[in-house]
């Protein structure tokens, strides 16, 4: 699956995120190491500590399906249109977890170009139980 068709799969997803309460619709995609896409859109709730990131629900697919490794994530949010929205601090640690030092992560930036930074470059000197 090529970058492109990664990010269209997030912006896709998207269109289902469940946002009334704030109105910030995220959708994410991922391949994981056996070459399989999952996606995730995030979900708000009244109750808001209880609403979930489009990253927690593309991650819990994979785990769902059997994949292990997120080797490209795509993520993409905003109001309207897709605008910079780069993984809260929890979804950092949540892709962490389950990256290995080439995965990919894809957001678009404040510029609308679409940039791939790695694990290390969105959470230096990150916690590992390993």
């Amino acid at each position: 699956m090529t970058d492109q068709e990664l990010i269209d799969a997030a912006l896709q997803v998207r269109k289902n995120a469940y946002c009334k309460y704030s109105g910030f619709c995220v959708g994410a995609a991922l391949i994981d190491e056996q070459k399989q896409l999952h996606v995730g859109c995030n979900v708000e709730n009244a109750s808001y500590p209880q609403g979930s990131c489009a990253e927690t629900g593309a991650i819990a697919a994979m785990i769902a399906a059997g994949g292990k490794i997120i080797k490209s994530i795509a993520v993409t949010g905003g109001y309207k249109e897709a605008d910079s929205c780069t993984p809260c601090g929890g979804c950092r640690q949540r892709i962490n977890e389950f990256s290995d030092s080439e995965t990919r992560i894809i957001v678009i930036d404040d510029g609308g170009e679409w940039h791939t930074y790695s694990m290390a470059e969105l959470l230096p000197a990150s916690f590992h139980l390993d």
